[in-house]
């Protein structure tokens, strides 16, 4: 093998080993490249007061002529509803049921002895974007016990709903909120490993959640999203 052929072996050589170092080299700042992201969550909460209120005003009576109980039920019905008016509110508010009656000796499969043959059950809804108003009533349950009414509470069923409907209203803010507190966490990130935060890679909008803030005022309710957000690292 002459000179020219070893020195051109040794070229030809030289520049495989170079494109295998640069092949090699562009492959890995790639994939450093693809995994140079962080991804964060950006949370935002507000306490808001419910604006729709359903009331299920229940109340149950014994008795052995169906008829007789019918009555019964129509005159109580009459004084809840007068209850409510005198409260101020609408008749458009307020929806009367109509009344149930089970035979409970037909349901009786203990073979039980049964002073009262028959139980009725009575609702009288009230649905109202006054919730101030029939949460004042609510209060003053007693006033119907006074007249011979008992209202069952929390039935199953038959409880009382508090709700919020004003959430298309607050969700832009919010969003902004959650978006801005997510780049806040990316940033801080982005400084303390030494990068600096480029564009964003995904984005995800979580779903909003509307709870009761707590057992004893259901009436205030606690709406939250969280936004997840991936961030190019520079």
């Amino acid at each position: 093998m002459d000179k020219r052929t070893i020195i051109g072996a040794a070229c030809i050589v030289s520049i495989g080993l170079y494109s295998l170092g640069w092949t090699i080299k562009t492959g890995i700042v790639a994939f450093k490249d693809r995994d140079r992201i962080v991804t964060v969550k950006g949370l935002a909460e507000r306490e808001v007061k419910a604006d729709k209120v359903t009331w299920p005003l229940v109340y149950k009576e014994l008795g052995n002529d169906p008829m007789e109980m019918y009555n019964l039920l129509e005159r109580k019905n009459q004084k809840v509803v007068a209850f409510l008016k005198n409260a101020g509110i609408k008749d458009s508010e307020i929806i009367v049921n109509p009344p149930s009656i089970s035979d409970r000796q037909a349901d009786n499969y203990g073979n039980d002895i049964l002073n009262y043959r028959y139980k009725a059950t009575s609702v009288i809804t009230v649905t109202s974007t006054d919730v101030e108003k029939v949460t004042s009533l609510i209060r003053r349950q007693t006033d119907l016990m006074k007249q011979g009414v008992a209202i069952v509470n929390d039935e199953y069923g038959n409880s009382i709903n508090y709700d919020f409907t004003g959430l298309n209203t607050i969700k832009p803010a919010m969003v902004e909120e959650a978006t801005r507190n997510a780049r806040a966490t990316a940033e801080k990130f982005a400084e303390d490993s030494g990068s600096d935060l480029g564009n964003i890679r995904t984005a995800y909008q979580g779903q909003f959640s509307i709870e009761d803030r707590d057992a004893n005022t259901p009436f205030i309710k606690r709406v939250r999203v969280v936004t997840t957000i991936e961030y190019n690292l520079e």
